[in-house]
């Protein structure tokens, strides 16, 4: 496609594309239509042959495929590599990508190869008067919002999950699929992954989650986690946890809320005897409802809730995980 415009690195989950994609190819089309210009999504790894179809059907008027089994681990390195080749190949203004773990480990190696600007976790995107990409993020741990406009191409920028609608398919649509053949140096990775770990079946992931319940120190002690996973299990919730429970060994990594874990932005977020230090402001505030729960009426968290509750957790939560419950038959 000559006249491709807006290019978005559409990443899979086994065979389909993530929720974070979706959003992705919503926000593409409209900035790409923007710019009166052709809308292309990029699909790495092995059976890319439906996901490629489901992009098209949810915007895409191309989807650029490499059909690789070994690119079904994701190395930043080959990846960024293989973007890179099409980039420069297709010339796109725009390249889109998701500001999860993949996303973070990618795109600063994307534009260091292209040598071009990064704007990273935007939470608005746009097109100005003179057909610039202007990008608008979180700056000062959250406490205020930049808007930066591009001065050259290709622009690049991440975007935050759960921050635009899923773009809905029409499985009517048009579009065209297009095997791409990288260069035998790009598919080459330094890395070597020695042990994959999945989540547990059924373990909601917190970067697509509409409910998070995250536990913090106030739990006192490793076995009280349950409380965090009682009510997250009573209202469909994923698990999360603050940093300092983490650091203590409570809880793995995986589950970390903040600005060294996941940025997340849930419907609903239970916070359970979390202080609210930046740290974990920064990665969950922007939810759309936060319920916290803490003995200390003064704790920075209360200053971001919709509503707090102060009081003993131990009491608290199990008597919310009761009554949501019998309220939604769990």
């Amino acid at each position: 496609m000559s006249d491709l415009k807006v290019l978005v690195f559409a990443q899979k989950k086994g065979d389909k594309l993530s929720g974070a994609t979706f959003e992705l190819l919503n926000i593409g089309r409209q900035l790409a239509d923007k710019l009166s210009g052709g809308f292309g999504a990029i699909i790495l790894g092995s059976n890319t042959e439906s996901p490629g179809k489901t992009a098209i059907g949810a915007g895409a008027d191309v989807c650029y495929t490499v059909e690789n089994a070994e690119l079904d681990q994701f190395h930043d390195d080959s990846y960024a590599q293989i973007l890179a080749e099409l980039i420069k190949e297709k010339a796109p203004q725009v390249i889109l990508g998701a500001a999860n773990s993949y996303g973070k480990a990618l795109f600063g190696r994307l534009a260091a190869l292209l040598g071009a600007s990064l704007a990273a976790d935007c939470i608005g995107l746009d097109i100005s008067a003179d057909g610039k990409l202007t990008a608008t993020r979180p700056a000062f741990g959250g406490k205020a919002h930049l808007t930066v406009e591009f001065k050259s191409t290709p622009q690049i920028a991440t975007v935050r999950p759960k921050i635009f609608p899923e773009a809905t398919i029409d499985e009517g649509r048009s579009g065209t699929i297009e095997a791409f053949s990288p260069s035998p140096e790009a598919l080459k990775s330094s890395l070597q992954i020695e042990v994959a770990e999945t989540a547990a079946g059924g373990e909601l992931s917190l970067t697509e989650a509409d409910i998070i319940v995250s536990g913090g120190r106030g739990l006192k002690e490793t076995d009280n986690i349950k409380y965090v996973r009682e009510l997250a299990d009573a209202v469909g919730g994923a698990v999360g946890a603050s940093r300092a429970i983490v650091d203590a060994g409570w809880i793995p990594y995986k589950y970390q809320v903040g600005q060294t874990g996941k940025t997340v932005n849930p419907k609903l977020y239970f916070a359970l005897g979390i202080s609210g230090a930046i740290q974990h402001l920064v990665g969950m505030q922007t939810s759309g409802t936060i319920v916290a729960v803490n003995r200390d009426p003064d704790a920075p968290i209360f200053n971001v809730a919709t509503y707090g509750i102060v009081g003993d957790l131990f009491e608290i939560v199990p008597a919310l995980a009761k009554k949501f419950k019998e309220e939604l038959g769990g």
